[in-house]
């Protein structure tokens, strides 16, 4: 069963067509975890099926918040409200998301029965305490293992109070954690940011009925409201569709249309720096779809430059770095990536294993603690090993259709948890990809 699941692409090929990729997994999980604690029936349209979500939509189920669904991105939730949560006979296992923990982290620490969140190898080798120590100062109680890594042990029938939080480093997972929590705080919760981070969670709980104030770089809400079941219709992801930005990019002849993906201004760091690198993007049919703008995105093949990455660009664009430095291999000149250290603690060391697997394929890539210089060339055939880190799989996927020889890629099962159906939807819109191993 613990078979590998390996890529073989071959080189060459362009990228054309309309594709749709799955729908956004940071909205996918709010979605799931705001209709479990609201009053009433939520229908959520577009979710994202893979296993991240799957594995929120299993805690909520084992805390007794019954679901139909999903069903070709169709799920409908019946609330139990925000006190209406059962205590879970086992633990709760959220796989390979750290999203999921971090969030479930907020909620469960207001609630009346103890909890524990597990996790898979590699989510047990995150940091946790960047969530529990703050939430310790509203007066959670979470032990963590050693190193504040996974398993999180939550004490139930704690009484929360507001604080007043100066994140020191950009996160959306650990703000979002601690407005969950001020939903069962009392008095006021209020989290400063040192830099904008995606906003998905204070838009969703405005969709929900409940009051959320934003001043600057400053989010708070007080706790006691109400949620109120609405519908939802989860965008596509623009993090899933980074690797077809890029690889239509790259790949020349390349004409490809990503039909209603995410744009909010809080994700878009990826568009912002491949223009800056030169790509040819245009976005097309602006809209707003339950409170979150979307668009459909047409990329060209062009000639990309390197460039120093604009630091303030680089909370926007955390999770599709990997594909970026894809784009970076291909350029012209050399791409300089600073004030990213948050990436060392990924999925992988995304720093260390994209540098690695570049080497391979026989481009220049120094790392630094925060960042990578990343000169451009000739990518040649070669293997790399993604380390079971899903955005590096599909990452060096999408490097073959520039590359002077085939690039196998190991290790690729957890694509399954951001983006079912990858292999599927690239080779439809012209990868060379054939696919070894377990399916």
């Amino acid at each position: 069963m613990n078979q590998s699941i390996d890529y073989l692409i071959q080189p060459g090929g362009r990228l054309t067509g309309r594709i749709r990729v799955p729908g956004d997994k940071s909205i996918s999980h709010r979605a799931v975890m705001l209709g479990a604690l609201a009053e009433g029936v939520t229908h959520v349209t577009g979710l994202l099926e893979g296993e991240d979500v799957l594995s929120t939509i299993a805690a909520f189920r084992a805390m007794g918040v019954a679901m139909e669904g999903p069903q070709q991105g169709r799920l409908t939730i019946h609330g139990a409200g925000l006190r209406g949560l059962k205590a879970p006979a086992r633990p709760l296992d959220m796989g390979n998301s750290g999203t999921a923990m971090r969030l479930m982290a907020g909620i469960l620490a207001g609630q009346s029965f103890d909890s524990e969140l597990i996790g898979d190898e590699s989510l047990s080798k995150r940091p946790m305490k960047r969530v529990s120590e703050p939430l310790g100062s509203m007066g959670a109680a979470i032990a963590t293992a050693e190193g504040g890594r996974p398993p999180l042990k939550i004490e139930g029938g704690r009484s929360l109070r507001g604080i007043d939080y100066r994140m020191p480093v950009a996160s959306a997972q650990v703000k979002s954690s601690l407005l969950l929590a001020g939903l069962y705080a009392e008095g006021e919760t209020a989290v400063t940011e040192p830099a904008p981070t995606r906003d998905h969670t204070e838009r969703m709980l405005r969709g929900f009925g409940y009051a959320v104030q934003t001043g600057g770089a400053r989010i708070r809400l007080r706790g006691g409201g109400t949620l109120t079941a609405c519908d939802i219709d989860v965008p596509a992801d623009i993090s899933s569709a980074a690797f077809f930005l890029v690889g239509a990019s790259i790949a020349p002849g390349s004409d490809l249309t990503l039909e209603h993906v995410g744009v909010n201004p809080t994700r878009t760091g990826v568009l912002h720096i491949l223009r800056l690198m030169g790509a040819d993007l245009e976005l097309m049919n602006p809209r707003e779809v339950g409170g979150e703008p979307v668009a459909d995105i047409r990329v060209r093949a062009s000639r990309l430059r390197g460039i120093r990455i604009p630091e303030d660009q680089v909370p926007l664009a955390i999770d599709e770095f990997p594909a970026l430095f894809i784009a970076a291999a291909a350029a012209s000149g050399e791409t300089v990536l600073a004030g990213a250290a948050e990436l060392r603690v990924k999925e992988s060391d995304r720093i260390g294993v994209m540098a690695q697997g570049l080497k391979r394929l026989g481009i220049q890539a120094r790392e630094t603690p925060d960042g990578i210089a990343i000169q451009g060339g000739a990518l040649q055939a070669g293997e790399i090993d993604s380390h079971g880190d899903h955005r590096i799989a599909m990452s060096f996927a999408m490097a073959a259709l520039r590359a002077r020889g085939p690039i196998a890629v190991r290790d690729c099962k957890n694509v399954a948890t951001s983006f079912p159906g990858f292999t599927e939807l690239a080779a439809k819109a012209g990868l060379r990809i054939q696919v070894n191993g377990e399916r």
